[in-house]
């Protein structure tokens, strides 16, 4: 399928909705984003998450850390009642709900995701243990926006952001892989995180808030380390409190939405920290891992010749 018919489908699904042609040598006007999605910057390649990994473990979470707040108030009252023997009963219930779930998300291994490679100047995809790759210099994506109608939610903007890539040895088959999820996204935020990629790949690795090369990794970093974790809700609601106490000297500081934001983080605490303990087991267990074409190149020392130079000298 060739990219204009291709690009005839994406006319079709965002129909009058904005929808934007991307190129690596095209800037979009856009500030420099990475939306979440970045698993590793490094001077070698970027990879960025196919969408998901983050959920991995919630299941867990809303499973096992429910059964632990409910079996732990149960068990309180049976011990303050005199009722030890109904603690077996509540264990036999509340662990199973914890380590069905715990085995099933983090034995199943996570995908791999998209990566984006300065040296070779290249882009890897793997899906269903084919490998999609195309090079960077003539890269081609989609962005534009839709919308998800529902009975219950309504009408939810969305934006994606889609890359044309071909399999590995056949380019005939080509695809658009998207990345990350477009829920809740806008087109000036997915321009924001082809900007991201545009500065890593042609100024990078480390660059300023308007993409140019920067010799330090201040402003890389400090757009990775926004990431806030569910068990650290908490902490910035109390902080927001502290702060509405100190301008209001004391007084009348509480609103009702603080402290309803309080008391849920505190309940949700159990859930969360499920949550964040089984995503971190499942991320350290081993991928399954590139080709060796792949991996190789992904080294410091590997070889800078990009897959279609090799499909280019492989014989029809």
């Amino acid at each position: 399928m060739s990219f204009s018919q291709l690009l005839q489908q994406a006319r079709l699904k965002f129909g009058p909705n904005p929808m934007e042609i991307l190129a690596a040598n095209q800037p979009t006007g856009e500030t420099p984003m990475e939306l979440f999605l970045v698993e590793q910057h490094s001077p070698e390649y970027l990879a960025i998450s196919t969408g998901g990994e983050s959920d991995r473990g919630l299941l867990t979470g809303v499973m096992g850390g429910g059964s632990l707040m409910v079996c732990g108030g149960l068990s309180l009252a049976m011990i303050l009642g005199g009722k030890w023997y109904a603690l077996s009963l509540l264990l036999a219930l509340g662990l199973p709900m914890f380590l069905i779930p715990f085995a099933w998300e983090t034995l199943r291994p996570l995908s791999l995701p998209i990566i984006f490679n300065r040296r070779t100047r290249e882009v890897y995809f793997e899906q269903g243990d084919v490998l999609y790759h195309t090079p960077w210099d003539d890269i081609r994506a989609i962005a534009g926006e839709f919308m998800i109608v529902g009975p219950q939610m309504g009408g939810m903007r969305c934006a994606s952001l889609e890359v044309l890539m071909h399999r590995f040895e056949h380019p005939q088959e080509q695809i658009l892989v998207s990345l990350g999820l477009p829920m809740g996204k806008t087109l000036s935020l997915q321009k924001s995180l082809w900007e991201y990629i545009r500065a890593y790949m042609n100024n990078g690795p480390w660059f300023d808030k308007d993409g140019q090369h920067s010799e330090s990794d201040a402003y890389v970093k400090s757009l990775l380390s926004v990431r806030i974790k569910r068990t650290d809700w908490h902490k910035y609601t109390l902080e927001k409190i502290r702060k509405d106490k100190s301008e209001n000297q004391g007084k009348n500081y509480l609103g009702g939405l603080d402290a309803a934001m309080l008391i849920g983080n505190l309940f949700f605490y159990p859930i969360n920290w499920v949550h964040e303990f089984t995503n971190r087991v499942a991320k350290r267990r081993p991928r399954k891992g590139w080709p060796e074409v792949v991996r190789e190149r992904l080294r410091p020392d590997g070889p800078t010749t990009r897959l279609i130079d090799l499909e280019h000298q492989t014989p029809d």
